[in-house]
């Protein structure tokens, strides 16, 4: 096989700023770690709540690996599915105020199994142009036509869909908290928008799931929505919840259709049960610890009046979430390297994740960041070298 092709793509996305490299974790995952041999304060982990080094879930992990072992050593409709995985299940449909839930390996695998387990030739999915790659490959593979509406713009997207053919099944696709600029989507008027067209609407809560609501239930939650208004609700573990997988919930007859249709969940092995136990635990400490969601949204407030101070182009956005624009991609490569020389890991976000001259600092807080890091990452980005 000749690579000269390959080494000329990878030379050529050195050349345009767009190479990305893995850099080497040394200590326990929290805002204090040890990178490549440098001590740094973490700004760019999408643990929100600071539970992903929590004694009593990596206890919970420890105990059932020791009971269940490491790997579920099977896909969950052959011998993968064991208690632990149904009662987190079950746990979690409670917490979400849905009929059912259904655990996934990754969230990406959940994105893919729903989209393409309900939908399919001759149908219609409209997603928003910002969605997670996830959603957008899912809408893909599905076969069925595929629409990106303008980001937010309900004009635009009813536009779209008042040309849709009579009939016709729909699917309305949306992230509830966008992952690369931090904003909400406007889910009551997607919501009243898919129930006047008939059509199904989908949220994937990824970054709104444990840190938006009143019990952390996400944006659906504050949004004050139910299971008829948002008949599929997706979520992940492994952000505000710090362990992995993810579910998808909703009614019983389309958890049921998932189970039977999804390939992704079919042709998979399941979750370890050890990360079931873990996010059970997790759960626990998501729907009594407010002081986590309340913490969090001070570190942005206090994050949020500083940068105004200093004077950069901070994106609109009142979650964890909280990107610098910059524009070229070099200009957020060195950013990133100047905050990183300066003890801060904060990652430079370019095309292809967002769009062309759009590259951007994506600075995230945890509940276990405090007052006086934030105040010191402010010191350095007001010396920021853009």
């Amino acid at each position: 096989m000749d690579s000269s092709g390959l080494a000329e793509s990878l030379e050529l996305l050195k050349q345009n700023n767009l190479y990305r490299s893995r850099r080497v974790i040394d200590s326990v995952r929290g805002v204090n770690v040890l990178v490549d041999g440098r001590e740094l304060i973490n700004f760019c982990s999408n643990d929100y709540l600071g539970l992903a080094s929590h004694p009593d879930v990596v206890a919970s992990f420890r105990r059932a690996a020791n009971q269940y072992g490491v790997g579920s050593g099977s896909a969950h409709l052959v011998c993968g599915h064991g208690r632990e995985h149904h009662a987190l299940e079950d746990e979690l449909a409670e917490f979400t105020g849905r009929d059912r839930a259904l655990l996934f390996s990754t969230g990406y695998m959940a994105n893919l199994g729903v989209i393409t387990a309900l939908m399919g030739k001759g149908d219609v999915i409209y997603q928003d142009r910002l969605n997670h790659a996830s959603l957008l490959d899912g809408g893909l593979m599905s076969g069925a036509r595929f629409k990106r509406y303008l980001h937010k713009d309900m004009h635009n997207l009813q536009q779209k869909m008042h040309i849709q053919s009579p009939g016709q099944k729909a699917m309305i696709v949306t992230d509830g908290v966008f992952s690369m600029d931090g904003d909400y989507a406007p889910l009551q008027a997607l919501s009243a928008l898919a129930q006047r067209q008939a059509a199904y609407l989908m949220v994937d809560d990824a970054h709104g799931f444990g840190v938006l609501g009143a019990t952390g239930a996400g944006l659906v939650e504050q949004c004050q929505l139910n299971q008829q208004q948002v008949p599929v609700l997706v979520g992940t573990l492994g952000k505000a919840f710090g362990t992995s997988g993810a579910f998808v919930a909703g009614s019983d007859v389309l958890i049921e259709s998932i189970i039977q249709k999804a390939r992704s969940y079919i042709y998979t092995t399941a979750l370890p049960p050890a990360i079931a136990a873990a996010t059970r635990t997790s759960l626990l400490y998501v729907k009594q610890d407010n002081w986590r969601r309340d913490k969090l949204k001070k570190l942005v407030q206090r994050f949020q009046a500083g940068v105004r101070q200093i004077g950069l182009s901070l994106m609109p956005s009142e979650s964890a979430i909280q990107p610098i624009m910059l524009g070229g991609s070099q200009q957020a490569v060195q950013a990133s390297d100047y905050l990183f020389q300066q003890g801060f890991w904060v990652s430079a976000i370019r095309p292809p994740t967002v769009p062309q001259g759009s590259a951007r600092l994506r600075i995230t807080f945890s509940a276990l960041h405090n007052e006086q890091q934030v105040d010191q990452l402010l010191s350095a980005l007001e010396y920021l070298p853009v």
